[in-house]
């Protein structure tokens, strides 16, 4: 064997190769002759320069490619014969070549090897997603919420209270009696409890009929965004003009089918399926979230800068994607991403650990992922995004790493169901 390897960590090692003697002359020879079928060299067609020309011209390039060649078929023979698997490409350093003696280092990161540690012990507790009444009234208030008018309080006794809104002027007058022109409003329209203004302001309101004059003497937020008010006293001079309340309609069969349904009873029941669904998948990967957290915690070994690398160019794409669709340009994505870039490293490490944890167990539970997990998955999907079975299908094969990602998120949920099967997890009573 020529060569030794030394460990530099748990997933870095560095082959050292001494060779005393290397005839590169067949390799050198083999060479020449493809240079020669490439060149063309004036005075020759192309492909008929005499070898010896050919060597004159390109003998040290030449002998590079063959010295580069030997040297990386030595390389992979080695982490073949160790059995060690490569991630990403081996830096070469400190090569020589002379007399026919060949030296040199190749340094690789490998996938790393560890033993998770026992978690019989590990106790969880997961929530209690349950369908509450109160999540479909919500739902349904969203969606009436479009067909909502606004109305003017016509009892003049009625007093303006939270969900109310108000019609109102207003005029903010600093402590040095300044009325700026940014603190005045005519006929604003404000609803009591959005918290649209500064904090206090809407409390302040509170109680007001229409015809009422009000001074609200508040204090800006020591933290406000505009250095002059921060920590100011200003007096808020505030009349009510008129109070007006939302008027939201009925859910009736005709109104549930502008919102796609057949019927009211349509509207509650398959939205009810959809809470449930929804909820019940929130608390599974919160749960899931923890269990990683812990197995993470737990479980301290080396990670290939290769493969954290990748993960942060996966995790800023996929901020990328959310930032711009929020409206940030390119310059404010590339502060954020300056700003947070830590904390980007910190979550593809976090990533990556928890990825070769779970595929460590899944291995150990020999975990597969077949064709009826992939249809019945798709059928998942299909009924609870509104899309048919052949249309989802249609979406994961247009790409092959689309049904790949797919595949591995089966494998995940089939290994945390493994996992909540050997250890406690207790259900918190609804």
């Amino acid at each position: 064997m020529s060569y030794t390897v030394e460990s530099i960590n748990g997933c870095t090692k560095k082959l050292l190769f001494n060779f005393d003697s290397v005839d590169l002359s067949e390799e050198i020879n083999s060479t020449l002759k493809k240079k020669q079928k490439e060149v063309s060299l004036k005075g020759f067609r192309k492909g008929k320069a005499p070898l010896n020309i050919v060597q004159k011209l390109y003998g040290p390039q030449v002998e590079n490619e063959a010295l580069h060649e030997f040297i990386s078929a030595q390389f992979f023979d080695a982490i073949k014969e160790e059995d060690l698997k490569a991630v990403g490409y081996p830096k070469f350093a400190n090569t020589k070549f002379e007399d026919k003696k060949v030296s040199f280092e190749a340094t690789v990161e490998t996938f790393p090897s560890f033993e998770i540690k026992d978690y019989s012990g590990y106790s969880f507790t997961q929530d209690n997603p349950g369908f509450q009444q109160s999540d479909l009234d919500e739902l349904k208030g969203r969606y009436l919420g479009s067909k909502s008018e606004m109305t003017e309080v016509t009892d003049k006794d009625r007093a303006l209270e939270v969900g109310l809104t108000a019609v109102c002027n207003f005029q903010g007058v600093k402590e040095d009696g300044e009325r700026p022109e940014n603190m005045k409003g005519e006929e604003h329209l404000l609803e009591i409890g959005s918290n649209q203004f500064i904090p206090g302001f809407e409390d302040g309101m509170v109680g007001m009929k229409a015809g009422d004059k009000k001074d609200i003497v508040l204090t800006f937020p020591e933290d406000y965004h505009e250095e002059s008010l921060k920590s100011a006293k200003v007096t808020f001079e505030t009349e009510l003009l008129e109070i007006k309340e939302k008027k939201t309609p009925e859910l009736t069969d005709e109104l549930a089918k502008e919102f796609g349904f057949e019927s009211v009873k349509d509207f509650e029941t398959k939205n009810e399926e959809q809470i449930t669904f929804q909820k019940d998948r929130a608390t599974k990967e919160k749960l899931h979230q923890e269990i990683l957290n812990k197995f993470v915690e737990d479980n301290s070994f080396d990670v290939p800068s290769a493969m954290i690398a990748q993960q942060e160019q996966a995790v800023q794409r996929d901020f990328d994607q959310n930032l711009r669709q929020q409206g940030f340009t390119d310059q404010m994505v590339k502060d954020y991403f300056t700003k947070w870039s830590d904390d980007i490293t910190q979550k593809a490490i976090f990533q990556v650990r928890s990825g070769l944890i779970l595929d460590k167990l899944g291995n150990e539970f020999s975990l597969e992922v077949s064709e009826q997990d992939v249809d019945d998955k798709v059928a998942e999907i299909s009924t609870h995004a509104g899309l048919t079975v052949e249309q989802v299908k249609e979406q994961y094969s247009s790409d092959p790493n689309i049904l790949k990602n797919l595949k591995y998120a089966i494998r995940e949920e089939k290994t945390f169901e493994l996992l909540k099967g050997k250890f406690k997890v207790e259900i918190k009573s609804a």
